[in-house]
């Protein structure tokens, strides 16, 4: 099982045009957290919780010959309160960093691979973990290129085409990171900029 081949239209974009598409009921692993990512150690925290847990889960179903599959992207949901999303406001960002799971992963799962983890190093923030279904439904995605601080000019096209093609903005920001910032440049970094549609406005 490869989410990214199984689910091709949901891991490609153009980075010339937007797109639209319609995203199922997936399952994933969610940590929730507030505030800039660049300065709040709880950023990082919760990335390497759902990593930690994520390949954890994976080599325990290959073992038991369940299932084997390739650890999909990082994925994340970005909002503010009372406003709508601001780039330049990261104190501001409230956010879900997510990771999607199998069918077969169970929370009894889960909590197995947390006290698995926890013999052998300790990682707080596997605690604030959940498994959690989210269906999103009609979007628009666009692939953007370059530096995540860089991404607002990319969001308005996004924006100005969801517009142009008569829909409101629905659900949360949506970013799915197909480059590791570890072992990429920053101006060459993939990242897919995704938002909810709908067809009348949200109150």
């Amino acid at each position: 099982m490869d989410f990214k081949k199984d689910l091709k239209p949901l891991y490609t974009a153009s980075s010339e045009e937007a797109v639209l598409v319609t995203v199922p009921r997936l399952r994933f692993l969610m940590i929730n957290g507030v505030g800039d990512p660049n300065t709040n150690p709880e950023f990082a925290a919760g990335v390497e919780a759902l990593y930690t847990a994520s390949y954890t889960l994976k080599f325990m179903l290959k073992k038991t010959q369940i299932l084997d599959y390739a650890v999909p992207p990082l994925e994340g949901l970005w909002w503010m309160l009372m406003a709508d999303f601001a780039p330049e406001r990261r104190d501001d960002w409230y956010w879900t960093l997510m990771i999607p799971q199998p069918e077969q992963i169970t929370r009894e799962l889960l909590q197995a691979a947390v006290a698995a983890t926890q013999k052998k190093k300790t990682l707080p923030a596997l605690e604030r973990l959940r498994l959690e279904s989210y269906d999103e439904g009609l979007a628009v995605q666009i692939l953007h290129v370059g530096s995540y601080a860089d991404e607002a000019a990319t969001m308005a096209r996004l924006h100005g085409f969801i517009e142009a093609q008569g829909y409101h903005l629905c659900g949360k920001h949506h970013e799915i990171y197909l480059s590791d910032p570890r072992r990429t440049a920053p101006e060459k970094l993939k990242t897919i900029l995704r938002q909810p549609i709908s067809l009348e406005a949200t109150k």
